[in-house]
């Protein structure tokens, strides 16, 4: 498809408009005699997209339009300015981009201009080569679940196809193979949605030219690809136009590409991908690409959705609600696809996710090589995100350089985050056993029920002695949400619960706070522990999300809510979220275990993730959680072997059962 700018059969007027529009985007434009400090990425796809917007019209304004940012790209000394001229992301967007354009218009141009952009792609083509070869083991050249590795070798393979350096393909082919046999298998991506959708498609894209130049598919090859959009999906907040913003995220909006899900529905047949393409490449687009902090951003994909699009495969809207990704320990559940649904998103694992950790665990002891950076995970194990009512309620910090626990939805032990945070690379280093992991996990979309604990004791300083910190999380039909924090140690410590939101939370009735964001409400109640200090403060988190940009500064207002309980080598929070001005709960009467029931929805909670043995004055089980819905429905269980209910025996079994009891 790529290099031969042959898309698959059928009409595609609304892509056709979108390529003629984003070819003559810049024509008012001068393009830069010299290097400008911020990264130049962007003068490739203003190549690219006037050079086949000329193949499929044979319009001689976007010729010459292409010639105007060839010229300018070629005559620059260096690709990248700030940080690895030559070397990073401005000289693999450019190579891949400019080597397209003389693929497909080389023909046309005058010989002195075409001579000129070939040698500067050899240039350039063997400085990346060459660069890739002297640091593997080191940063991107061997960094393989990190996007500039994704992007630079697939810039490097396209001007290696191009040009025929076959030295060049195949050691980006080599590159890939490995790349698709480490990407975990249920599609995550640890480095959140804005750095998915800005690395992924050149993993598409390589795929692409090899399947073209080689006759070579590989687009099965691990399983990645074909299950990357349900992950992106599920990380889409409703209304869609909106994302979670788990990692490095410059901003809530920077999360779509029509290209990618385009080429995602053609190659697998994902009827949602399709129908999520047409929504960001039309009723999306101009808000994607005005508010995105994401730079060149999703119009210069013209080019893409152009030849990616497949007007044979069916759109079809996503009615899945609930999804757990393993290696990641990410949890995702929502009450509808409705835009005034409610979502929550919760995530607990390794550095990485578990086959990253794990990999880069053996490549550091078998070959000495650094293959995990880390940049842009957080310490975020045990956080979630809450979305409702169109409006995001309990949130994340996004985007920041020094990484700090406290900057999320987690707990502090003593004041104290995670051991070895407040740097770039919090994960760097650290010794292999330092992992988190999420358990006892039950994603029902059938019931809407929702429920995993977080193990995260092992990511405190070993100092503090934490034995247990666990976090049990509980959506419920109906959206609401139960929080139960248990923590052990082997001395006194003073536990802090934190929770992350827009705006200042409002005092509320007892033991509880409003949470609002626009028109948007949640009602937090804390029903333990007793005597613990509440305040408020003003959390600032700055990043600059870019190298190639030095001078360039994020900076987001968190508002903190903290509530310490008094020092105790043990101690529980139990906590409920009930969105929208709805009624909220009350706390169940345990003789052993922990409860939360809400009347106004038919709905209790009972919880026992350590001791796995629940008492009430109806329910006798053992069993991590027993959840009840409305009237006599039939309950679901985590991880239980007898279930008890108004004295009649509803489960009795050797192996623990998860799942719904009848």
């Amino acid at each position: 498809m790529l290099l031969s700018a042959t898309p698959p059969p059928g009409p595609r007027p609304a892509r056709e408009l979108r390529l003629r529009e984003e070819a003559a985007r810049h024509r008012g434009l001068t393009p830069p005699r010299t290097h400008p400090l911020a990264s130049i990425t962007w003068l490739g796809p203003a190549a690219s997209n006037p050079a086949l917007a000329y193949r499929t019209t044979g319009d001689p304004a976007h010729l010459a339009e292409s010639r105007r940012w060839i010229e300018a790209a070629v005559r620059l000394p260096h690709w990248g300015r700030a940080h690895l001229p030559d070397h990073d992301l401005d000289a693999g967007w450019l190579l891949h981009h400019l080597a397209l354009a003389y693929r497909w218009i080389g023909d046309e141009l005058p010989d002195g201009v075409r001579a000129l952009l070939r040698y500067k792609l050899l240039l350039q083509g063997r400085r990346m080569y060459e660069f890739a070869v002297a640091s593997e083991g080191r940063w991107w050249s061997s960094s393989y679940w990190q996007n500039h590795n994704w992007i630079c070798y697939a810039g490097l393979a396209t001007a290696g196809y191009v040009l025929g350096k076959q030295e060049w393909t195949e050691r980006a082919k080599d590159n890939l193979g490995t790349v698709l046999d480490l990407m975990p298998p249920d599609g995550s991506h640890a480095e959140g949605v804005v750095y998915w959708r800005y690395g992924v498609p050149f993993l598409a894209i390589h795929l692409d030219l090899l399947q073209e130049a080689e006759g070579i598919d590989w687009w099965g090859r691990g399983g990645f690809l074909s299950s990357t959009f349900r992950y992106r999906l599920h990380q889409t907040a409703p209304g869609f136009a909106f994302n979670v913003d788990h990692g490095d995220c410059h901003d809530r909006r920077s999360g779509h590409s029509a290209g990618l899900y385009y080429r995602l529905a053609a190659q697998y047949g994902i009827a949602e991908a399709q129908w999520l393409g047409d929504l960001a490449s039309g009723e999306l687009l101009w808000q994607e690409a005005s508010e995105s902090g994401v730079r060149p951003g999703i119009l210069p994909e013209a080019y893409l959705e152009y030849l990616w699009y497949d007007p044979s495969v069916r759109a079809a809207r996503p009615t899945e609600t609930h999804a757990f990704f393993p290696d990641l320990g990410l949890l995702a559940a929502r009450t509808s696809w409705d835009d005034d649904a409610t979502l929550v998103s919760f995530k607990a694992s390794p550095g990485g996710g578990h086959t990253a950790w794990e990999a880069s665990a053996r490549h550091r002891a078998e070959l000495g090589w650094e293959t995990l950076n880390q940049g842009h995970h957080h310490p975020d194990s045990g956080s979630f995100v809450l979305v409702s009512q169109g409006a995001f309620l309990a949130v994340d910090e996004g985007y920041s350089n020094r990484k700090r626990a406290a900057h999320h939805n987690l707990l502090l032990v003593d004041g104290q985050g995670y051991a070895d945070e407040d740097r770039y690379h919090v994960y760097e280093g650290i010794p292999h056993e330092r992992r988190a992991r999420q358990r006892d996990v039950l994603a029902d979309a059938d019931s809407g029920w929702a429920h995993a604990t977080a193990e995260i004791a092992a990511m405190y300083d070993p100092g503090l002695g934490v034995r247990r910190l666990d976090r049990t999380l509980v959506f419920t039909p109906s959206g609401r949400l139960v929080l139960l924090d248990l923590a052990e140690a082997e001395a006194a410590r003073a536990w802090t619960f934190l929770l992350q939101t827009d705006r200042p939370v409002e005092p509320g009735p007892g033991e509880s706070a409003l949470i609002r964001s626009g028109t948007a409400t949640a009602l937090l109640q804390r029903f333990a522990p007793a005597g613990a200090s509440v305040g408020c403060e003003v959390t600032e988190v700055e990043a600059n999300p870019t190298s190639s940009t030095p001078e360039l500064r994020l900076t987001r207002t968190l508002h903190t809510l903290r509530v310490t309980s008094p020092r105790s080598a043990g101690e529980h929070f139990l906590s409920a979220l009930t969105p929208g001005g709805a009624e909220g709960g009350e706390r169940v009467a345990c003789a052993e275990g922990y409860g939360v029931a809400f009347p106004g929805a038919g709905e209790t909670v009972l919880l026992s993730p350590a001791g796995r043995r629940i008492r009430t004055a109806g329910v006798d089980a053992d069993a991590a959680a027993v959840l009840l819905g409305p009237g006599d429905g039939a309950p679901y269980v985590v991880r239980c072997t007898r279930l008890e209910r108004d004295g009649r025996v509803l489960l009795d079994v050797t192996e623990p059962y998860t799942g719904k009891v009848g």
